[in-house]
């Protein structure tokens, strides 16, 4: 895999490309994203699914402009896959020897089955959850993947995307004829040999927007689209709205942007159909899908497709960039496990908390890079936004506020009201404060000193293997919960 990976996915409605830069093994971070809303497939279906020349043109120009961009950072490898529209198109070879001749780019076709299997393939890997059915919507297609137990089941590829169905049906104002079209097409996931699990993970432009709005109407705190999971019973009026808006200034009024205007009504059709078809009860909303699939399928082609137990690529790639020492890094991480494990019986915490103390102890100092002064405030933003991958945002938001509160005092209940609704229990969020304090003091002058712990009758002795005199000094300026008692001995 080279260091700097380039891939561009030719969707029907939009272009997109994305840079990846590896940083070790399995990890890697996004150092460029560009989207062109090309429309290559504009006129097609009404044109026997041939390709019309001023689209073509559009998208020859885009592909240029995201060359252009791969070459300044430094890209040594280019894949670039096109879906549906040209799949479809009889004249697809006319636009793909242009491309090859003029610009020394192969386009490889996928299809629909392959195309769906990219989309798992990033989902499974880069959100936390187990069992969904992915469904990415684009302008000529839709497809499914469904994912069990870490394993892509099976994958289905549908003629159903908002550029066909607007062409063929919206714009004779066919309604029920696009209804009746989609549940035709719908019969084959229905009865596909596989059960259908309540969750969906939507991938695509028009999923995403729905998503953006549905966090603005609900005050969601975090401003992060990729894990973003509702409830659809909740949410399905925000549908209606959309569906029911007379014309492009009603649907700005319900949060779409100018962008998605003139595909949201087609998109907001197909997915609530879907959704009500097959009886689902919950959306992960997906900010990756095909391009990191691909990246992915490449990184993994020697590990089944799946990252190995217990590896996260947030962290790793965090890691990989900011971290300043390694042995450091571990030593927080196996003294937070001990903390965390010797207190168990006082806090009597869930085992996830665990990992995210470890997780958080390991990424403390990752804004001491960026900036020295007001390293905890540094992290905190830059984690918010930067543990992208298989997190639950209720993880991240916890994570960063452990860091964000790893000072002598414990945070006040005024300190978590932002992002309440994301955090756990007030007393859970003050056990974790006081733990990753305590174990950042016990190492405050990076000696890494053998410490064993010992908790009898509500007191905490901590034994040193020599004497570090400011840990002696600062012990008594430690906020510590209720009905607990620390000691230091050397």
């Amino acid at each position: 895999m080279a260091k700097i990976t380039t891939i561009i996915d030719i969707g029907s409605n939009s272009m997109r490309m994305v840079v990846l830069e590896k940083s070790s093994r399995f990890a890697f971070n996004l150092i460029n994203e560009t989207r062109s809303r090309v429309k290559i497939s504009e006129g097609c279906y009404e044109n026997n699914g041939n390709l019309q020349e001023a689209p073509m043109q559009r998208a020859f120009n885009s592909l240029q402009s995201f060359l252009n961009i791969s070459k300044a950072l430094k890209s040594r490898k280019i894949i670039c896959v096109a879906t549906s529209a040209l799949r479809d198109a009889p004249n697809a070879k006319v636009f793909l020897q242009k491309v090859k001749n003029e610009l020394g780019l192969s386009i490889k076709v996928i299809d629909g089955v392959k195309e769906a299997y990219y989309g798992g393939v990033a989902a499974l890997n880069l959100l936390h959850d187990n069992e969904f059915v992915t469904v990415d919507i684009g302008g000529g297609s839709t497809e499914f993947a469904f994912v069990k137990n870490r394993k892509i089941e099976k994958c289905i590829s549908l003629n159903i995307g908002t550029v066909r169905i607007n062409e063929l049906f919206f714009k004779k104002n066919d309604f029920e004829a696009a209804k009746r079209y989609i549940l035709e097409k719908l019969e084959e996931v229905l009865h596909c040999g596989y059960e259908i699990p309540n969750t969906i993970v939507g991938i695509g432009g028009t999923i995403r927007a729905l998503s953006r709005i549905i966090m603005a109407k609900n005050a969601y705190p975090l401003d992060i689209l990729h894990g973003f999971n509702y409830s659809t019973d909740l949410n399905m009026y925000i549908y209606d709205a959309i569906l029911e808006a007379k014309d492009c200034l009603s649907l700005k009024s319900l949060g779409v942007k100018k962008e998605r205007v003139d595909t949201i009504k087609e998109g907001t059709f197909i997915f609530k159909t879907i959704l009500e078809e097959l009886q689902i009860k919950r959306v992960i909303t997906s900010g990756a899908g095909v391009r990191e699939g691909i990246y992915l399928d490449d990184l993994l082609r020697n590990s089944n497709g799946i990252f190995p137990a217990n590896f996260n690529v947030s962290v790793r790639s965090m890691l990989d960039r900011f971290e300043i020492d390694p042995k450091q890094s571990s030593y927080f991480g196996r003294n937070a496990k001990a903390i965390f494990d010797v207190l168990a019986p006082l806090h009597n915490l869930n085992e996830k908390y665990r990992q995210l103390l470890v997780i958080a102890s390991k990424l403390h100092s990752i804004g001491t890079v960026l900036n020295f002064y007001k390293s905890n405030d540094n992290t905190f933003d830059f984690i918010l936004n930067g543990l992208n991958y298989d997190f639950l945002h209720s993880s991240r938001v916890t994570v960063a506020h452990i860091i964000k509160f790893s000072k002598k005092s414990l945070p006040k209940r005024k300190d978590l009201k932002e992002y309440e609704q994301l955090l756990p229990d007030f007393e859970v969020m003050q056990w974790l404060s006081f733990m990753i304090s305590l174990n950042l003091m016990i190492n405050q002058d990076m000696s890494m000193p053998n410490v064993k712990y010992n908790l009898k009758n509500n007191k905490l002795r901590v034994c040193l293997d020599r004497p570090i005199f400011m840990i002696e000094n600062d012990i008594d300026k430690l906020e510590i919960p209720k009905g607990l008692k620390v000691k230091i001995y050397s």
